[in-house]
This record gives structure tokens, sequence and C-alpha cells, in this order.
């Protein structure tokens, strides 16, 4: 089937549910199917359409070019037309392309973001923290809320591990490509001899998953409730209000403390809980279509060491998509969006290359 031929038949299917729809002939789950595909189908079949009326009006226009009996103002007007279409031809077809990529039901959620110190001791706890400013400073650069969950002393002035919750429009898609390991080669502020060390932190964007999401009965849990303590094990609250939550099929386990409150340490606990189990039911579908096409692609595999920060050289390098920028200073103040978009480009790319 050739490409002008899988455009067509998406609009005819296009027009045929509109046909059902207008007739009335479904109704109940049935209707509620039929509308969220026509729905679904609706702005992909206008990009088709805009380019299907370019294609015909380029071959209208060459056919009177032709036409010996043409009026010689007239061809001259349809030369100059066939031109401006054909210049504009390529963003038609990249833009028909793009729209037939299948979309990411995860890309228009909220995430979760969680930064934990790797090897690397107290340099990996600080590198840590300077990740989750990072994220934090490139949230508000878009627009976004950034939530605190938790965030768990390393003692120097970074964090062990820090939580966060980053809510706007299309958080996902444009955070999805940032979990991975992130290595940092730096002289530490306790290196007397000025050597540089190497240390690491991973991170791990999750897609915020609503109950409707994901389904977690109350005899899949164990919550266990205790008093917070804060470094070197001292009381943090003279109550019990922290909460641990195990999933028991999964073994999952979250524990939040944060809160003074265990209702709210319950739910901030049970919110990091559902993304866990979300984004673990997205990686076994992942790799079951890998598997099937016997490569693993976008795996988004945690234990892949994705982006080196080397602050002697101002450089940041991301290995998937061999992009080094020499503007270590605006990528660790949240000037993100040159590697975001560059793979977010890059995965549409592969998509494509799929689909053709």
């Amino acid at each position: 089937m050739s490409f002008e031929d899988k455009l067509e038949m998406l609009a005819r299917k296009h027009d045929e549910l509109g046909d059902t729809l207008a007739r009335g002939e479904a109704s109940g789950s049935e209707f509620s199917k039929i509308s969220k595909e026509y729905a679904e189908l609706t702005p992909i079949v206008e990009v088709i359409r805009e380019y299907m009326q370019a294609k015909k009006s380029l071959y209208d226009l060459e056919q009177m070019v032709k036409d010996p009996a043409c009026d010689p103002e007239m061809k001259k007007m349809a030369e100059e037309e066939s031109y401006e279409i054909n210049q504009k031809l390529p963003e038609l077809t990249r833009k028909v392309q793009l729209s037939l990529i299948p979309k990411d039901v995860a890309d228009e959620k909220n995430a979760i973001l969680e930064v934990r110190a790797g090897t690397g001791g107290d340099e990996a706890a600080l590198f840590a923290a300077d990740l989750f400013n990072m994220y934090q400073r490139y949230a508000q650069k878009q627009g976004w809320k950034f939530e605190i969950i938790s965030l768990s002393d390393g003692g120097t002035g970074g964090y062990k591990e820090a939580q966060a919750e980053i809510s706007g429009k299309s958080v996902f898609a444009r955070m999805k490509f940032e979990s991975g390991v992130h290595r940092v080669q730096r002289v530490p502020a306790t290196e007397t001899q000025g050597r540089i060390h190497t240390s690491a932190a991973t991170v791990a964007v999750l897609p915020e998953a609503e109950e409707v999401d994901i389904k977690i009965e109350d005899k899949d849990l164990r919550i266990d409730v205790f008093r917070s303590s804060g470094p070197g094990g001292q009381s943090v609250n003279t109550t019990d209000s922290a909460v641990r939550i195990v999933h028991i099929p999964t073994g999952v386990t979250v524990q939040q403390q944060d809160e003074k409150s265990q209702i709210k340490n319950k739910i901030k606990a049970m919110k990091v809980l559902r993304a866990r189990l979300y984004e673990a039911e997205r990686e076994k579908l992942a790799t079951a279509r890998a598997n099937s096409r016997k490569e693993q692609v976008g795996s988004g595999d945690r234990s892949e060491r994705i982006r080196t920060y080397n602050f002697p050289q101002g450089r940041v390098s991301d290995h998937r998509i061999n992009l080094t920028a020499y503007n270590i200073d605006q990528v660790m103040n949240g000037e993100l969006n040159e590697f975001i978009e560059a793979l977010i480009a890059d995965d549409q790319a592969r998509q494509l290359s799929e689909l053709n």
C-alpha cells in the first residue's frame, strides 16, 4: 500500500465514523468508542486533507503549464503557484508523517521526578541536588508547577534522594528522555589537590498515574506507620506520621515522612506508588514490543549512562544522540531545551523510519 493510499484510507475511515455518529446508529459503549476514535482521527485527517489538496492543486497547475493552448500570462501564474506549493510540500509531508506516529498516551500527563545519588559518596549527593535544582529551574522556565514530595538529606548539603511532582502542559512528553544515569566530572569542594572526580546520579521520570490508569486493591497493600526521623536518627515528629506502603504482588515499596500529617504522607506515598506501578507496566509492554522487533528501542533503561557533565571543560554531552554543548552553566541553570528538543526530534525520526 502506497503512502497516499494509507492517507486515503484514513480519510475514508474518518468520514465513515462521522456518518455513523450523524445517523445515530451507535449507542452506549459503542457510541463512546466511535466518538473517541473519530476525535483522535480528526486532527490527523485535517493535516492529511491539507496535504492532499496541495498535491491536487500542484497536479492541476502542472497540467495547465503543459497545455499548449494555455494563455502565456496564466501559464506564468501557474508556474509561480506551482513553485510556491513545491516549496511548502516537504513541510506538509513531514506534518502528515508526524501525525501518523502513534501517540504515547502518557505524553500529556504530569510527571513524578526522582533523583538519587549514585556512586561517588558526598560528591554524588551534591550532584543529585544540582540535578534536582536544574530540573526545578527548567520547570519554572516552562511555566510548570514544581512541588517537592520528599528530600532525603545527604549530610553535606546534597541529597541522597529527592522527589517532586511536576504539573503542566506536556510535562511527561518533554521530560521522559531524562531517565537514566547522569555522570559528573569535576573537582569536589573537599578535594585539596585539585583532582577531577567522577560520580553519578540516577534520574527517573515517571508519568503520574490516576486511579483509572492503574487499579490498586487494598488487599494488595501493607501500610506501616512509624515515627519520622531526621539525619542521625533524631526524632522529627512526636507522633507516628511517617508512612511506608508495600505493594505485596510486586514488592514495590514507597516511604514518605516529610509531612507532619500521616494522611498527607499516605496521599503522597500512594501518588508515587501509582506512578511506579504504571511505569512498570509501560516498560513491560515496551520490552515486549521491542523483543518482537528483535531490538531494544526507546527502553528508557535507567541503568544506561545517558549524559556527562564535565565542569572543567564546561561541556555537557548526551551519549544517545552524540550532542555536545559547551554551555554547562546555562544547562545547570535549567536551559535544557537544546537537549530535550534534539531528543524528541531523534525519537520522531526513529518512529518515522519504522513507519516507512
